[in-house]
């Protein structure tokens, strides 16, 4: 199975390299599940000072990013990506019916759709997702109008730049590609997925500080285990995320 590729194009890729090199996500390379590749936007400018924002036409505070180094580094990576699926498919013969994905380009964006669990799940169906960080006062509307495919933000409120944004939405899409977690079933019993907040865990040991373990749960009996926790995720909903109920 062919890995899933995500290119992230950000003016910081430190902050990108460091937590998505552990854990699930370092696992998750080591097994070929996805190819991730981080880019620094300096890298396409053409000026001596590799200069990516200008202040913003209308006037304004703050500086606005450039459209020419991110269409340059968009269209750059599309380029090199079409040209390594051509030399694999060699000489193989080419399948019936079969199309060419083009990769999915995404801005991470205040402004863009609110993240969730269901955009997660369609985004790991992808076989190919460019990342744009935002920065600054954002980006010039050309690149949304006419490169972007989706703008995406991770909540209502604002980060310093859209590669902490950036650095979410690949670790929570990447733990749904299949192999990536150590249990298939994890992802699907995670909080979200099935639109509420999962039940209280516990483990040993069963007496701590006078609180004990609910007496269902050292039961051993599955059915009722299943229907206390049914429950419980439906009171944690109510009580802390009412709106996923709505």
């Amino acid at each position: 199975m062919k890995a899933v590729r995500i290119d992230i194009v950000t003016l910081f890729p430190e902050i990108c390299r460091a937590p998505l090199s552990e854990s699930i996500m370092k696992r998750a390379q080591e097994k070929g599940i996805v190819e991730l590749h981080i880019h620094n936007l300096r890298d396409w400018t053409t000026d001596k000072h590799h200069v990516v924002d200008d202040a913003p036409f209308g006037g304004g505070q703050g500086m606005v990013m450039k459209p020419e180094p991110i269409f340059a580094a968009v269209e750059d990576l599309q380029r090199k990506t079409s040209n390594s699926d051509k030399s694999r498919a060699g000489a193989q013969r080419p399948t019936p019916n079969a199309q060419s994905r083009s990769p999915k380009v995404i801005l991470m964006s205040p402004a863009g759709r609110r993240f969730d669990q269901e955009m997660a799940t369609q985004l790991s169906q992808e076989s190919h997702l460019i990342i744009i960080c935002g920065h600054y006062e954002g980006v010039d509307h050309r690149v949304i109008e006419h490169l972007v495919d989706l703008e995406i933000s991770i909540g209502d409120y604002v980060l310093t730049n859209g590669a902490i944004a950036a650095t979410v939405l690949v670790d929570a899409t990447v733990r749904l590609l299949s192999g990536a977690l150590g249990h298939e079933q994890s992802a699907a019993d995670d909080s979200f997925s099935g639109r509420l907040l999962e039940a209280p865990q516990y483990t040993r040991p069963a007496g701590f500080r006078g609180w004990k373990v609910p007496e269902v749960l050292l039961s051993g009996n599955h059915a009722q285990i299943a229907k206390w926790r049914s429950e419980q995720s439906l009171t944690r909903t109510k009580e802390n995320r009412p709106d996923l109920l709505r």
